[in-house]
């Protein structure tokens, strides 16, 4: 893994939020800069987090509706959120086309 996402670093971008816990404010670096690095995204959530990718997903939905999150890193929060919507209108244009 790389330095940019190495605990520490993640750590210290912790101290600076608001209304958020150490954990989320590092779920949110890792949301922000994960795409950069080498490697698979489930692999650094267990690595980092010592969580399940679903477990993680769970808490990153709950925390990107918070306000503190979009306080935090509005323009990733919305990233998030849009993307979270666009594949749930995707599930349901699926469940409702009926498995053609």
């Amino acid at each position: 893994m790389s330095d940019a996402l190495s605990t520490d670093a993640l750590k210290a971008e912790g101290l600076k939020a608001e209304g958020l816990s150490e954990r989320e404010v590092q779920m949110l670096a890792l949301e922000r800069g994960w795409w950069k690095y080498a490697g698979a995204k489930e692999q650094a959530i267990r690595e980092l987090f010592d969580l399940s990718a679903t477990h993680y997903y769970q808490l990153l939905n709950a925390l990107i509706d918070t306000e503190a999150a979009l306080a935090h890193d509005p323009m990733l929060v919305k990233r998030l959120r849009r993307l979270r919507t666009s594949r749930q209108r995707a599930r349901t244009a699926r469940r409702l086309g009926g498995g053609a």
